[in-house]
């Protein structure tokens, strides 16, 4: 489709033909015809699951002539016409362009409903007549010719083939390729087009609609889990415009149907051996399934499906492995709410609201009513909590910004919570007490308003909302793992975090390090599995408590006398650093990089910290800002630094050497093993290694030597 400039290819157009007759045959209807139309949905088919990106019509087939033939078969002008609004509203909004794109546009259709509603006096969509919908019919399609400049299309074939062009442009449109980019799907990949038979829920109070997950999508439990609506359709579930009942509650309004989902849920999965993600349509009570898909959920529920489905002998441990993402792990050591800081927010009166809890975790931020402004805010560093009545796929560069989620309406199915959950954003959806106001940026909670800027935090667990910020605690897995202040026995996230860890150990092929530059970190390193620091960082160590003046002073040195004095106050400092970390490991490799970046880096850029420097230092101000404008590099991998700075400044790198081998001999001498490994940053060239090995083996001979104690060192190199 794109390498043909946007035109859909002939073998396409035969392939369409050919199969839109076989299923005219089978269903024994006819495509436009006025007497029993044939009416289809047109959905994408991405090889990736991309919830809300993609575009989707339903309903198409209809015109004034069939729409007509369907109010003689089936007696139900009502549903007729409702249908029919719906068609030209999503035809309009997806194949014609009226779909707002700005922050401060409006859809032109809703504009209209709403007019409509006013007008009536009534305030649900449900209250409208057939009269009323088949008057907004009408309105649609006299907004589109005086925006487009032409009539809706009332053939069809037409309105299909426009419908398959509009669902290809759909993968490149900016919310899909926003997501693409989050979750490194290739552009190359392109979508499918869908063509299927139309179902309707919106056929009366016998017939309804839902999206269902065979497990828990938030927590993992092993429940049937989802929403429905009854007499409505598919995208009144997912676009949050009305609040969906649990999908527990069917069981009341068609047990039979309800029993039905229940046996397939086990049978998908039985058959998937994954947690799926269901959409359904129930049409005077008959159950129809319209498609299934591996479910999105959770960092929490990802793990422990993966974990409960080897204890249910679903899947092989290899295989759980497989499946768990290392992001999602990641999101297990998120910080929460401090139990304290929370409780006394509640006796304080600041708990808002509660709504579900579609997304867990704990986000505090300033309220932001709009996805624009959310990138704006974020971009300037500023924690947001994007505040919507309900989200749509337009939001998705907002909700990659903002910390959190908050939505009026929308249920643990809709596209806020959908998202969210991908994410790993807090979320909390379907907030019914919220009455937002997006033209005076602000909203209304039971009296109470809360103006953009403002701080609120949401707890994606419980649902509850807050006014302010709430301070927050580590993970259950680091309390357990780090601060020792929680019994295993009583964290089930981290029993099950440790179990996947376990299975980890037992199947990887390869060692593992971490980056640590302080002893606290190589602690923490080694609480998480590390076998060894693969790099210390020693620049970050000067940035530490005191550090950061001696090295000025050596910096600012003029003699080489002046610029000794000035290493030798750091020696002891970068020694007790190393001794630590050594002290830790116990024997575990310890990678140490020397000195790397420039030096105008450790040097203030602003003219106020200039001085304060000088001052310090009892030189003049103009000493420092010459200095820096000095050190100062273009191009700083061609500039002075790494192994180069210490082939000009030797005394640099023997500092440091010293430094390393005096901590591994006193951790020695304790009787602790060490391997402290030595590399040499920024090689271009051997000689360039060759005088800087030359220099730290020396050292470390003559450490040896002046301490009486033997240890192995390595001398490497990162050659760039």
């Amino acid at each position: 489709y794109y390498k043909n400039k946007l035109r859909i290819p002939e073998a396409v157009r035969l392939e369409v033909d050919k199969y839109l007759k076989k299923l005219e045959k089978t269903v024994g209807q006819s495509f436009g015809d006025p007497k029993d139309p044939l009416l289809v949905s047109v959905r994408s088919g991405a090889r990736a699951s991309m919830p809300g990106m993609m575009d989707t019509i339903l309903n198409l087939g209809l015109n004034d002539k069939t729409a007509a033939a369907l109010v003689a078969k089936t007696g139900n002008e009502r549903f007729v016409y409702d249908s029919y609004r719906r068609f030209v509203q999503m035809y309009g909004d997806v194949v014609l362009g009226l779909k707002p794109v700005h922050k401060d546009e409006i859809d032109p259709f809703e504009v209209i409903i709403e007019a409509k509603k006013h007008e009536r006096g009534i305030k649900s969509d449900t209250d409208l007549t057939a009269a009323d919908l088949e008057d907004l019919v009408a309105r649609f399609k006299a907004a589109i010719k005086e925006k487009t400049g032409h009539d809706f299309p009332a053939d069809p074939v037409k309105q299909l083939w426009g419908a398959i062009g509009a669902v290809f442009s759909s993968w490149m449109n900016d919310r899909a390729i926003a997501y693409r980019k989050v979750y490194d799907i290739p552009e190359a990949w392109g979508t499918a087009v869908n063509i299927q038979l139309m179902v309707f829920g919106n056929m009366g109070s016998d017939s309804g609609t839902g999206v269902a997950f065979t497990r828990d999508a938030a927590t993992g439990e092993n429940t049937f889990y989802g929403e429905y609506l009854m007499n409505a359709q598919g995208e009144d579930v997912v676009a949050g415009t009305r609040t969906p009942l649990p999908i527990a509650h069917l069981r009341k309004d068609d047990p039979k149907a309800y029993a039905q989902l229940e046996k397939i849920r086990h049978t998908l999965e039985k058959h998937y051996t994954d947690m799926m993600d269901i959409e359904f349509t129930i049409q005077q009570g008959k159950l129809y399934m319209l498609q299934c898909r591996v479910g999105k959920r959770t960092a929490f529920a990802a793990i422990r499906i993966a974990v409960d489905m080897v204890d249910e002998k679903l899947i092989s441990e290899k295989e759980a492995l497989s499946r768990i993402e290392p992001e999602q792990l990641n999101q297990l050591l998120r910080p929460i709410f401090d139990p304290a800081e929370k409780e006394a927010a509640i006796k304080g009166g600041r708990l808002l609201t509660k709504g579900l809890n579609a997304g867990p975790g704990a986000a505090t931020g300033r309220v932001v009513f709009n996805s624009v402004d959310a990138e704006a805010w974020a971009k300037r560093r500023e924690k947001v909590v994007l505040t919507r009545v309900e989200t749509s796929p337009e939001d998705i560069k907002g909700m990659i910004a903002a910390e959190g989620i908050l939505t009026a309406r929308g249920g643990m199915t809709s596209h806020a919570a959908l998202v969210a959950r991908q994410m790993g954003r807090v979320c909390v959806a379907g907030c019914g007490d919220l009455a937002i106001d997006y033209a005076g940026h602000t909203m209304t909670v039971k009296g109470r308003t809360v103006k953009e800027g403002d701080w609120i935090s949401i707890d994606g667990t419980t649902g509850q909302v807050f006014e302010g910020k709430i301070n927050t605690r580590p993970s259950e897995v680091l309390q357990v793992l780090i601060e020792k202040t929680l019994d295993p026995s009583k964290a089930p996230v981290y029993r099950t975090f440790a179990k996947v860890m376990t299975w980890a150990d037992k199947y990887r092929t390869l060692k593992i390090r971490t980056n640590a530059d302080q002893p606290d970190q190589s602690r923490n390193a080694l609480a998480f599995g590390a076998e060894g620091i693969g790099l210390c960082r020693t620049e970050h160590m000067f940035f530490g408590e005191g550090k950061i003046g001696p090295m000025r002073e050596m910096i600012l040195a003029d003699t080489l006398e002046q610029r000794k004095a000035a290493l030798a106050k750091l020696l002891p400092l970068q020694r007790r650093d190393f001794t630590g970390i050594f002290e830790v490991m116990a024997g575990r490799p310890v990678t140490i990089r020397t000195i790397d970046p420039p030096l105008h880096e450790f040097l203030p850029h602003e003219a106020k910290e200039q001085r304060e420097v000088a001052a310090q230092m009892g030189i003049s101000y103009e000493k420092v800002k010459e200095r820096v404008a000095s050190l100062h590099e273009f191009n700083p991998m061609l500039g002075l630094r790494g192994c180069r700075l210490g082939i000009i400044y030797p005394e640099i790198t023997e500092m440091q050497a010293r430094a390393i081998f005096e901590a591994a001999a006193a951790t020695k001498k304790k009787g602790i093993p060490v391997l402290p490994e030595v590399m040499i940053p920024l090689v271009g060239h051997v000689k360039e290694l060759a005088h800087q090995e030359k220099l730290v083996r020396a050292t470390a001979e003559a450490v040896m030597k002046e301490q009486g104690v033997k240890f192995d060192y390595l001398v490497g190199t990162m050659i760039e």
